[in-house]
């Protein structure tokens, strides 16, 4: 089972494990601290999910979020760690004692001056109280903060940053990623270390990283170490409550222990270079952990420096992924591409209405089988090809249409 997880902070963390890491300068982090409830988001996966232009097929496991850490140089230089912290206002309710039938003298006269009494719960309006907790970590020494978007999507929440020396800033939310699990924050403050961010291309299989986090919400500024487990790993997510559900795909897996509480927070290689974002943990495994790689945060950090906002190139299909069950179950001719189909519900049609796709005139049961000439597989999603695109560009599909292979030319557009 696969999980989100949220938590507080707390204690910082003394140097004698960093001194492994000789190459982190400006290592800083922030802890969304979003407490009330503090309750971890259990989501069960189904067999197979299709999403738009985002799908992959896993077997079912079980989601959560994570928290931060500080890591520090030398014996006293902390590397400016924050806490993040989201506020809402809340009812306060007190607990009062009333007579069930009033003034009413029919039913005074048979109880005298032994009136009943019965308790009953009175709202004495708000106050604002901290409803849960994250990580994440300063990019620009103007106070741009990567985190996890499951960590700041609550309505009407507001956000505190705390700094390691326990300084606090407001923090307003820029702006949330609509395809990965992230998300921007701003505080107003100058002169912030800042991390150091890796290229996420270059992680081999068996390297050494280190995961800072703030452990079940108590242990802030831990550090754990291991290797890089995996690679590419997709990770289908349904929604609850109404909401749809998600897909994390080309996450790095590692056996570093990341608990409860370390959503946002950095996956670091040995040359103290933020290499991933802690996102998800499979309940119940031993150390089975998975990050967002850190080019998908630099993306958006682009995104929001050049045009104020996170903007996706989308074809504006749903599908699946095929493979050699879904080509005998569908009797196609092809064991590989995406499968354009409609979801389960009335609101998921499979081509969404006015999106390039239906301009270009695909339809259901189309099966893309390369863009750009690059062939749609489990290694080459069709949702992480048009990704890599730009929005306005015309790429080239290779579709095979009831039997028929031909070439489709499609501009991508902005997606909404």
């Amino acid at each position: 089972m696969f999980n989100f997880l949220k938590t507080p902070i707390s204690n910082p963390l003394k140097s004698s494990f960093v001194k492994n890491i000789p190459q982190i300068v400006a290592v800083s982090f922030i802890t969304a601290f979003l407490t009330a409830s503090l309750t971890s988001y259990l989501f069960r996966q189904s067999d197979r999910v299709i999403l738009n232009d985002n799908n992959s097929i896993e077997q079912n496991n079980e989601f959560i979020p994570v928290p931060p850490v500080a890591t520090q140089k030398g014996s006293d230089s902390v590397v400016g760690v924050v806490d993040k912290v989201a506020t809402k206002d809340l009812p306060v309710f007190e607990q009062e004692f009333i007579n069930p039938f009033g003034n009413d003298d029919f039913f005074s006269q048979f109880f005298g001056p032994f009136q009943p009494q019965i308790p009953q719960q009175e709202q004495k309006g708000t106050e604002k109280r901290e409803v849960a907790g994250g990580t994440g970590f300063i990019v620009s020494s103007d106070g741009l903060i990567v985190t996890n978007r499951h960590v700041v999507d609550i309505e009407g929440a507001e956000y505190t940053v705390i700094t390691n020396k326990n300084e606090r800033y407001s923090a307003q939310l820029l702006a949330k990623d609509p395809v990965e699990d992230l998300a921007i924050l701003k505080i107003n403050k100058t002169g912030l270390p800042t991390v150091e961010l890796g290229n996420s291309d270059e992680i081999k299989v068996g390297q050494s990283v280190v995961a800072i986090g703030n452990a079940l919400g108590e242990f802030q500024n831990t550090v754990s170490v291991g290797v890089v487990a995996g690679l590419n790993r997709t990770i289908n997510i349904p929604g609850q409550n109404g909401q749809r559900g998600e897909t994390i795909a080309g996450a790095i897996q590692t056996d570093a222990a990341i608990n409860p509480g370390n959503s946002g927070g950095p996956l670091l290689n040995l040359k103290g270079e933020v290499i991933g974002i802690n996102t998800a943990i499979v309940v119940g495994s031993q150390n089975i952990g998975f990050a967002i790689p850190v080019n998908k945060a630099r993306r958006d950090l682009n995104s929001i420096n050049s045009a104020g906002k996170i903007s996706y190139p989308y074809l504006g299909v749903r599908y699946v992924l095929v493979n050699e069950d879904i080509q005998k179950e569908q009797n196609l001719t092809v064991s590989y591409g995406a499968l354009i189909l409609k979801g389960t519900g009335s609101q998921d049609p499979a081509i969404m209405p006015g999106s390039p796709a239906e301009s270009a005139g695909l339809k259901e049961g189309d099966v893309i089988l390369e863009l750009n000439g690059q062939k749609v597989d489990f290694d080459n999603s069709l949702a992480a090809l048009v990704q890599k695109r730009q929005i306005g560009e015309t790429v080239t599909l290779k579709v095979l249409s009831d039997g028929i292979e031909k070439t489709i030319n499609v501009t991508l557009a902005e997606r909404p």
